[in-house]
C-alpha cells in the first residue's frame, strides 16, 4: 500500500519554518524574484506530455527574469498606463527569500564548460546551492580544474553558513571515469573477475578517492549495486555490475565505499532498487522504463546489496527512475513515496542522504518541466536534486519550485526541515572530517 502523505497544518508550518530560519544571518543578500513553475503531478496521477509546459536546458526560466519594480507587470510607454494584470499574473506567488535559501540547500547544480559561470558563483555565495556535479566537459587538464574547484569553494565560504559544497562525480572505474585519466581504471565486471575480487574492490574504493581528493572533490556517485539478470543487459554491457550473485555485489560494492569513504570521499549507493532487470535498450536517461520483477526477487536481489551497504555505513543512496509494479505502479522509484519512505528508509533502516539520478532523464517526460519533479522528487523523500543538464537555470528553476512548494504548503515544512537538516549534516560532516 502506498503511504499516505501528511496533511501539512497552517500553524505548524509556520511555526517550524520560523525555527528553521531564526539562524539565518539578517544580511543574507535579497534572491531575485521570477514566475515560478506550474505545481507538480498528483501523487497518483501520470500526465502525458505537454510539449507546451516542456523546458529544455536552455530554456528553463531563471531566477533573474526580469520584473518590474513594482508589481512585475512589463512597463508601458512613457506617460501610460501598464495594461491591467490577468487574473494568472494577480494570483502568482512569489516565493520568498526565506524559502528560496531552504531550497537551494537541496539543490546540486551543473554548468558547461571549463569555467564556473559568475551567476551559478553568486548563487553559491547567497548560500542556494547544496553542491555541484561535474563531467567531463569540465575538465580539461588537472591545473585548470584546480582552479575551477577553488572558485566554487571560495564562493561557499563567502555564503552565510560557510559549509563546504557537495562537489560529486561519476568515478564509478572502467568506462565510467569523469576524470581520466585516474583511478579506478577496472571496471566493476572486471573488479568481480580478479582473482581477489574482494581486495581488488577496496583498491578500486581507495584509489577513487585519491582521484577526487586529489581534484577537491569530496562525493562520489559510485559504487553501483545493480545485480545484473542477464549477460550483455543494460548495466552489465557497459561492466557496471560486479556480479549476478547479488551477496557478491554486496560484498564487494561494501569494499568500495568503505576503502572510498576512509579517506575522506563520501560515496553513494545507485541505484536504488536496482537496474539489474533492465534489458540493453531500457536506459532510463532516455526514456521510461518499467521493471517487472517480483517483489520475493526485488527484495532478494535487487536490494541485498543496500542492506549491506546501508550496514558499511553509506552516506548517499542514489534511486532510480524505473517504475517497479511490485512495489508502486505509476511512479518512478524516485518520484514513489513507498519506495523511498517504506522501502528504502523504514523497511531497510536508512537515514543517510537521498539523492535523484539526473532531474532531466527521459524516464520522466510524462511528469512535467524541471519544476514539477522536484517538487514531485521532494515530496516522495528525495533530500538531494540533482539538476545536471550543464545549465545554471535548470537549478534555478528546482529552487524556485520547491520554495513556492513550501510557501504555499504543497511540501509538508517538517519534511522539508528534516531534509535540509540532512543535507546540512552531511555538508558540515566534511568540514569536520567525520
Amino acid at each position: 500500500m502506498p503511504i499516505p502523505r501528511r496533511v501539512p497544518r497552517r500553524a505548524v508550518r509556520g511555526a517550524v519554518l520560523a525555527l528553521l530560519l531564526t539562524a539565518l544571518a539578517a544580511a543574507v543578500p535579497q534572491a531575485p524574484s521570477g514566475v515560478h513553475p506550474p505545481p507538480g503531478p498528483d501523487a497518483r496521477a501520470v500526465r502525458p506530455p505537454n510539449p507546451a509546459a516542456e523546458r529544455t536546458p536552455g530554456t528553463d526560466r531563471s531566477l533573474g527574469t526580469d520584473r518590474s519594480p513594482t508589481d512585475g507587470r512589463p512597463a508601458g510607454p512613457a506617460g501610460t498606463t501598464p495594461a491591467e494584470p490577468t487574473p494568472t499574473e494577480r494570483t502568482t506567488p512569489v516565493p520568498t527569500t526565506e524559502s528560496l535559501l531552504l531550497a537551494g540547500r537541496r539543490v546540486v547544480y551543473s554548468y558547461s564548460g571549463a569555467v564556473p559561470p559568475p551567476e551559478l558563483l553568486r548563487t553559491i555565495s547567497a548560500g542556494r546551492a547544496a553542491g555541484v556535479i561535474l563531467f567531463k566537459d569540465n575538465v580539461a587538464t588537472p591545473p585548470q580544474l584546480q582552479a575551477a574547484i577553488a572558485q566554487l569553494r571560495q564562493a561557499a565560504a563567502a555564503a552565510p553558513s560557510g559549509s563546504p559544497l557537495l562537489l560529486m562525480t561519476d568515478q564509478e572505474g572502467g568506462k565510467v571515469r569523469r576524470i581520466n585519466p585516474g583511478e579506478p581504471e577496472l571496471s566493476a565486471r572486471a573488479t568481480g573477475a580478479a582473482a581477489d575480487p574482494a581486495g581488488a574492490a577496496a583498491h578500486a574504493g581507495a584509489g577513487a578517492a585519491r582521484t577526487l581528493r586529489d581534484a577537491g572533490l569530496n562525493v562520489n556517485l559510485a559504487p553501483v549495486l545493480d545485480v545484473f539478470d542477464t549477460p550483455d543487459n543494460f548495466i552489465d554491457h557497459s561492466e557496471r555490475s560486479y556480479s549476478r550473485n547479488p551477496a557478491v555485489v554486496a560484498e564487494l560494492g561494501s569494499a568500495f565505499l568503505r576503502a572510498q569513504q576512509a579517506l575522506g570521499v563520501l560515496a553513494t549507493a545507485k541505484h536504488f532498487p536496482g537496474l539489474g532487470a533492465a534489458a540493453r535498450e531500457e536506459n532510463t536517461d532516455e526514456r521510461p522504463v518499467i521493471l517487472s520483477v517480483p517483489l520475493s526477487d526485488l527484495r532478494a536481489r535487487g536490494e541485498e546489496p543496500y542492506r549491506a551497504a546501508i550496514a558499511a555505513g553509506v552516506r548517499l543512496v542514489m534511486t532510480s527512475w524505473a517504475v517497479y509494479p511490485a512495489l508502486d505502479a505509476y511512479l518512478p522509484a524516485g518520484l514513489s513515496r513507498t519506495i523511498v519512505q517504506g522501502e528504502l528508509r523504514e523497511r531497510l533502516g536508512f537515514d543517510g542522504v537521498t539523492v535523484t539520478d539526473a532531474l532531466e532523464a527521459g524516464a520522466l517526460k510524462a511528469f512535467g518541466d524541471v519544476g514539477d519533479r522536484a517538487v514531485a522528487a521532494a515530496d516522495a523523500g528525495m533530500d538531494l536534486l540533482l539538476c545536471s543538464a550543464r545549465d545554471v537555470r535548470q537549478g534555478d528553476a528546482a529552487v524556485e519550485a520547491l520554495a513556492t512548494a513550501l510557501d504555499s504548503g504543497r511540501l509538508d515544512a517538517t519534511a522539508f526541515g528534516e531534509a535540509v537538516h540532512r543535507v546540512d549534516g552531511l555538508r558540515a560532516s566534511l568540514a569536520s572530517g567525520s
